[in-house]
């Protein structure tokens, strides 16, 4: 999108101000699709630093995610936890995972994750 989504930077809003991670989001970016939660920026960056943390050969990069805070103004990315690219009938990976994506870059999207079958 050239000028991103004002419905879709309200949506990203609340969920910012509400700290929530149960607003559920599919989205088209890029030609992948992304479903999942959405979560605040800082519950975001958190959660990936620990993952960061737990691992052995990636932990010095978690400092970079708890060390920056989000600016001022309306957001410019989405955060997305518990969340799988899908293709075809496969949701990657299959555990969920976390994804930014910045608002400007969304070219469609609904409210609610897609089915999909791993199997």
């Amino acid at each position: 999108m050239s000028k991103p989504d004002e419905l879709l930077v309200d949506v990203a809003a609340l969920v910012e101000s509400g700290q929530s991670n149960q607003m559920s989001l599919t989205v088209v970016t890029g030609g992948a699709v992304i479903t999942g939660r959405l979560a605040p920026e800082a519950v975001w960056r958190q959660r990936v630093s620990e993952v960061l943390t737990d691992s052995a050969s990636l932990g010095e990069f978690s400092a970079v995610f708890t060390a920056m805070t989000r600016g001022e103004g309306p957001p410019t990315h989405l955060h997305f936890h518990v969340a799988r690219i899908l293709q075809g009938t496969v949701g990657i990976p299959e555990t969920g995972g976390m994804y930014r994506v910045a608002i400007a870059d969304v070219t469609a999207w609904t409210m609610g994750d897609f089915s999909y079958s791993d199997h």
